[in-house]
């Protein structure tokens, strides 16, 4: 399971496992109060020369593995939300991908928000795509993501 954290990257990068994650108030499976650190799993995320230490808890009661993500983030992608979003509106008024993030990433991204758009809400109006991109959000799906 993930938990989504208010998380400076930038700390969690210079500050390694000395970062002081906050700790979910229950389990999100079971809702039992006690959770313990359960160590850290690599993670990488786009500008940062090396993995980062992602904090993981435990559930006392069920087993379950708890993740924390930051906030920023959609899960399994490494851009932030924010960085996506301007790639894509770079794209649509100019194009041109951006140099920073690898073209063939971006491609994938436009490629699945246009799927997504036209699975959701029928014909595709290109100038649209950001619009499609802010309604996909607040249904809850990850514009980007080739699964829901």
């Amino acid at each position: 399971m993930l938990h989504f954290v208010d998380v400076n990257l930038k700390d969690v990068f210079h500050q390694g496992r000395d970062y002081k994650w906050k700790q979910p108030s229950h389990c999100p499976r079971c809702f039992h109060c006690r959770v313990w650190g359960h160590g850290f799993v690599d993670r990488i995320f786009d500008h940062f020369t090396a993995p980062l230490p992602i904090k993981r808890f435990r559930c006392d009661r069920c087993g379950c593995i708890i993740c924390c993500r930051p906030a920023s983030h959609f899960r399994r992608i490494q851009a932030s939300v924010s960085s996506i979003k301007v790639f894509l509106r770079h794209r649509l008024a100019h194009g041109r991908w951006l140099s920073q993030t690898p073209h063939s990433r971006q491609r994938h991204w436009f490629r699945n928000l246009k799927r997504k758009i036209l699975a959701h809400f029928g014909l595709i109006d290109i100038g649209g795509l950001l619009e499609g991109y802010e309604k996909l959000l607040r249904l809850g799906q990850i514009p980007v993501s080739s699964s829901n």
